[in-house]
């Protein structure tokens, strides 16, 4: 392994920890207590699902570990993806603010038990589709651009066969059924939001990509959705 990967991998891991740490602090903080079990349980799950996929794309793809380990966007990077993706991970942040807030407050009747598990469920689902999305595309950078020092090309295989940006969909998967899990109807205010934010950037990069992506105006026309087949 090469060491430039070997530092991204340390880089992303410690990312991964810290990033977790201030989800559970925003979460138990704004809830004002920490005896809150389906918050641990998203916890537990967030961070074994963000440490598997960081190491399944470390052997398939060490470039591109090393190019998400990075805190600036390369250059090539619109204005747009910055600030959009910047303004997503902050919504992310208040999708789980609100929750714990609607803990505290009691904002949502209490919602099933049965019904926080599926969306748990539901919402590693979509991260699953994330980590399908990394394993199989290892230009799956943060911001688009187009690789040419990696010999980008149109990825066609696994998720990519049925939409033509499934590593959105499992975000907005995801989005959508964690403030369910945690047990709050108020916390899809912000999640709405984001996925808005997804929308916009998904439509934005599939410009790009038909522009500037030799062979990607072809895939579009045999996968014709962005994100939900049948719809758009």
């Amino acid at each position: 392994m090469k060491a430039g990967a070997s530092t991204g991998i340390l880089k992303l891991l410690t990312r991964v920890v810290v990033v977790v740490a201030i989800v559970g602090m925003i979460l138990f903080v704004s809830a004002g207590r920490a005896d809150w079990p389906m918050a641990w349980v998203f916890l537990a799950a967030y961070l074994a699902c963000l440490v598997i996929t960081v190491l399944m794309t470390t052997r398939s793809s060490p470039e591109l570990i090393a190019e998400r380990a990075e805190y600036k966007p390369r250059s090539g990077v619109r204005n747009w993806d910055t600030i959009l993706t910047t303004l997503f991970r902050l919504s992310f942040l208040v999708v789980v603010l609100v929750p714990g807030l609607d803990m505290r407050f009691g904002w949502t009747k209490p919602i099933p038990l049965a019904v926080q598990i599926l969306a748990l469920v539901i919402g590693l689902l979509g991260y699953g589709l994330v980590a399908w999305v990394m394993e199989t595309n290892r230009f799956a950078t943060v911001y688009v651009r187009i690789q040419t020092e990696r010999g980008h090309t149109a990825v066609t295989v696994g998720p990519y066969r049925f939409v033509r940006h499934p590593f959105y969909v499992g975000v907005i998967t995801l989005t959508l059924a964690l403030p369910i899990a945690l047990g709050s109807l108020w916390g899809l205010v912000p999640a709405g939001l984001g996925v808005m934010m997804m929308i916009v950037k998904t439509a934005l990069e599939d410009r790009i990509l038909q522009a500037e992506l030799e062979g990607y105006r072809e895939y579009a026309q045999r996968v014709r959705y962005r994100l939900l087949p049948g719809i758009w």
